[in-house]
């Protein structure tokens, strides 16, 4: 029998203003997310692409369960505040961009 394919999650994940740096230098992501029993969120989408994804210092990507204030989230280019934030549901081919706020010297 085969699987339904709706529970495939193919994501494109964009990290900008520095962000990427914590992402080996790579910007653009294309992920497919394993199959869950639940719906993904952003709420459960952070910590994996924390364990996942980011290859250096977890701190400056996250804080708490959430992303660390200064990094702006963008769900399919609209801020996330307008969608729920950890709590939207991830839908197949959204887009969701990071992009840092927090310019270092």
């Amino acid at each position: 029998k085969l699987l339904s394919n709706s529970h495939v999650m193919n994501i494109t994940i964009e990290l900008a203003g520095g962000a990427e740096l914590l992402f080996g230098n790579k910007r653009k992501h294309e992920i497919t997310l394993p199959e869950e029993e639940k719906a993904w969120t952003m709420g459960t989408l952070i910590p994996w692409i924390r364990d996942n994804l980011l290859q250096e210092r977890s701190e400056l990507f996250m804080q708490g369960k959430t992303v660390r204030p200064g990094i702006l989230v963008l769900v399919n280019d609209a801020d996330w505040e307008l969608s729920g934030e950890l709590e939207y549901v991830i839908e197949n081919k959204d887009n969701i961009m990071f992009i840092s706020t927090l310019h270092g010297g």
